[in-house]
């Protein structure tokens, strides 16, 4: 149990709460393909998530070859988002510990919420089948606002749904994006070691980092001391 409470605690999505990375690589490998560009490893697919479908292409097609156009990335988008759609599942797993965690959060009536960059349709998706939709008292994404993570303004207008302090709530995310609009709304973060940047989460500044969603409560109640 949490010592002290905190008003909420947002998590990111992919490469937090659920492991995407090969179904995200197959659907970007798939457009590739259809493309007629080289397909890339899976592990490098990986330090290429965090800033949604759109950035992903981008990455993609700029390791591929010559970047896409405005017109052509929309066309790409639609190709990329009704292929995901529809294997978005298929590959992707629960990080270990994270059923557990959120049962712990919830027994204490603490505000959850997911804070992602990936876009509402998606995400809902993801969380429903995947099962874990009801753990969260609200889902922001990356289309949600006019803004979106690093801009802390993303975390304050997830607090703002639960009515939560930010000031007391927590940031748990692998990412830049993730670690820096924490820092922003100055709010604690948490960096777990199992994600899918490209720089080690131990660059990226967060106040605490983790390896395993069982070592969250002790870092959290430990944190200062």
């Amino acid at each position: 149990m949490l010592k002290n409470k905190p008003s909420a605690i947002l998590f990111d999505l992919d490469g937090t709460v659920a492991d995407t990375a090969l179904d995200l690589s197959a659907t970007l490998n798939y457009i590739l393909k259809q493309n007629g560009r080289d397909e890339i490893e899976n592990n490098l697919i990986r330090n290429m998530v965090g800033q949604g479908a759109k950035a992903l292409i981008l990455k993609g097609f700029s390791h591929t070859g010559s970047a896409p156009s405005e017109d052509q990335l929309d066309i790409l988008l639609d190709q990329y988002l009704e292929y995901y759609l529809s294997h978005i599942s298929d590959k992707t797993e629960i990080f270990p510990g994270t059923l557990e965690l959120l049962d712990i959060l919830k027994s204490q009536n603490i505000n959850i919420a997911i804070c992602t960059n990936k876009n509402i349709e998606l995400t809902h998706t993801l969380l429903e089948d995947l099962k874990i939709k009801h753990y969260f008292n609200a889902i922001t994404c990356g289309d949600s606002f006019e803004f979106k993570k690093p801009d802390p303004r993303h975390l304050y207008e997830t607090c703002k749904l639960m009515s939560a302090d930010p000031a007391n709530a927590i940031m748990v995310g692998d990412s830049v994006n993730d670690i820096k609009a924490g820092n922003s709304a100055k709010m604690l973060t948490i960096g777990v070691t199992f994600g899918y940047t490209e720089t080690p989460v131990s660059q990226l500044g967060p106040d605490i980092i983790i390896d395993h969603f069982d070592q969250f409560i002790h870092a959290v109640n430990n944190y200062g001391e």
